[in-house]
């Protein structure tokens, strides 16, 4: 049984922390709206605005929002680990969690993932994918690199939240502590590969706080000054980084650029994190007055049924904005000109109008799956090996998109080469493993029933 927008807002329970939910959608649009801003495509292909003005690379400490959704990430984890324990007490439940988690972010990715897949192979059956259209084929799969550092934030929930119910906040400094340790060893000692780790310590110490701010919750209280502690000491940080340090000034990665703050992470990523975490924390108490209104809940709850679907086909929307410029011989300005500057608000505009088309079209995948009977645990082993496989399907698929199929492209996967099908195999084989039903548990009254049998 599916629910109206209405309904659901109003079934919305009294204790529910609707600034997360606002938050939540916040970011993803955010990074949306910084997509499409960003693109500075011409009939050579696409580059990137804030490389043309790098003046403009100062707007990324506040619209590189990330560090927000994986802080709203670890805030939800929480609370849905800990409910499901207390509903099976006693029981392992790791298997029940992740695929809890999983569904509503797997089942839009999948299905984009087959359009695309389906899609990029007619047309290279077809004897097409160079100009623009090759730069989609590599380009649409590249926001797949946050589900996979999102499922790996699935993941490793119930460890880390166990280390977080015993050390507290200890825990949280830990990860810090190690996401600066391996800057000093990658820039000060240039041991080689080890800033891949800060893929893990950067995110996840973000991720931990979520944490932080769900015992603050369940405590009935705020965080009192910790807030201001956050925004003011990360900021400080951050900026001191940039400015002594080989840390760029952009927080989301530039071409040609000898360092990305962004891939692998940087410790000044993560002051930035920590200084956006707090900012929108200052932010909680005029927010949740407004989400009082019905007609501001009613659009935060429409919004966040879509989110993932329009965050998956917002670069499909804007690469199809350029292309149909480009077939109707369109004027095309040279980026950043008065000019393109002109052009902007009508692009935007349609990139939106495009997404919600294709939202309509592709929202059924994110629609939360039918009630059933209380979850099972299954195995937590083979979800875990599931999960495992997802993630690194997803990473390789976003490393090596949909173009040149036919000739075997390949990317680097950590070390390891892996081309388009084979990423999609990963895929589907962990979702297969997470989804799988447990094996039925045998009771001692079940197996003399069966005996008498």
């Amino acid at each position: 049984m599916s629910y109206s927008v209405a309904q659901l807002a109003a079934a919305t329970p009294g204790n529910r922390d609707r600034y997360v939910d606002l938050l939540r959608v916040a970011s993803l649009g955010t990074v949306v709206s910084g997509h499409w801003l960003m693109a500075a495509v011409t009939p050579d292909g696409i580059g990137n605005l804030l490389a043309v003005v790098p003046g403009l690379q100062v707007l990324t400490w506040v619209f590189q929002v990330m560090p927000v959704f994986f802080f709203v990430g670890g805030f939800s984890h929480a609370l849905s680990y800990r409910s499901l324990c207390r509903r099976e007490p006693g029981r392992p439940v790791y298997a029940a969690f992740l695929r809890a988690r999983l569904r509503r972010l797997l089942r839009p990715t999948l299905a984009f993932v087959v359009a695309w897949g389906a899609a990029a192979l007619a047309v290279q059956l077809a004897g097409g994918g160079g100009g623009l259209t090759g730069v989609a084929l590599r380009l649409v799969t590249q926001p797949l690199w946050f589900i996979g550092i999102y499922l790996a934030m699935v993941a490793f929930t119930p460890p880390l939240l166990r280390l977080h119910e015993r050390y507290g906040w200890a825990a949280f400094c830990a990860l810090v502590a190690a996401a600066g340790a391996v800057d000093v060893l990658r820039f000060a000692l240039g041991v080689p590969y080890v800033e891949f780790l800060n893929f893990a310590f950067v995110w996840l110490a973000v991720h931990q706080l979520g944490f932080l701010r769900a015992d603050a919750r369940a405590a009935g209280g705020g965080w009192g000054r910790v807030p201001v502690l956050l925004a003011a000491a990360g900021l400080g940080a951050a900026a001191l980084l940039v400015a002594v340090g080989p840390y760029p000034l952009s927080m989301v990665g530039m071409p040609g650029e000898k360092v990305s703050n962004m891939a692998p992470p940087t410790f000044a990523l993560l002051c930035h994190g920590l200084w956006l975490v707090g900012a929108v924390e200052l932010l909680r108490r005029p927010a949740t007055r407004l989400l009082a209104a019905p007609r501001a809940w009613r659009a935060v709850v429409a919004a966040n049924g879509v989110a993932m679907t329009a965050f998956l086909w917002h670069l499909t929307a804007m690469l199809g904005v350029y292309g149909a410029q480009l077939a109707l011989g369109l004027d095309l300005p040279r980026p950043a000109t008065a000019a393109w500057w002109a052009q902007v608000p009508v692009r935007l505009a349609a990139a939106a109008l495009l997404t919600a088309l294709l939202v309509a079209v592709f929202r059924t995948f994110e629609r939360p799956a039918p009630a059933g009977p209380a979850p099972s645990s299954g195995s937590g082993p083979l979800a875990a090996g599931g999960i495992t496989l997802c993630l690194l399907g997803v990473l390789g698929l976003s490393l090596t998109g949909f173009g040149g199929l036919l000739e075997g492209h390949t990317a680097v996967l950590i070390v390891v080469p892996v081309s388009a099908p084979v990423a999609v195999a990963m895929v589907l084989a962990g979702w297969l493993l997470v989804e799988r039903p447990p094996a039925p548990v045998r009771t001692p009254a079940a197996s003399a029933t069966r005996d008498a049998a």
